[in-house]
């Protein structure tokens, strides 16, 4: 299944909002340096589905806010 994500960060909350279902925006509240959001979206992500982490992979938008994540 793949996903596109929106990330936001630096946000004063960590939250998931289904826009609908393969799109989503996600706030977390680590800053976008060093790959800290990355990681940050996809706990969240993954709390949200109620699956283990290791079973997403950043396909595209690693540097941007955009993302495209394949979940296995």
């Amino acid at each position: 299944m793949i996903v596109f994500v929106k990330v936001k960060p630096r946000a004063r909350e960590v939250k998931v909002n289904k826009i609908d279902e393969t799109h989503f925006e996600v706030w977390v509240k680590e800053p976008a340096s060093g790959g800290l959001a990355n990681n940050a979206a996809i706990k969240a992500l993954a709390e949200n589905f109620d699956i283990s982490r290791i079973r997403f992979r950043i396909i595209s938008g690693k540097s941007s806010r955009q993302k495209k994540i394949e979940i296995l």
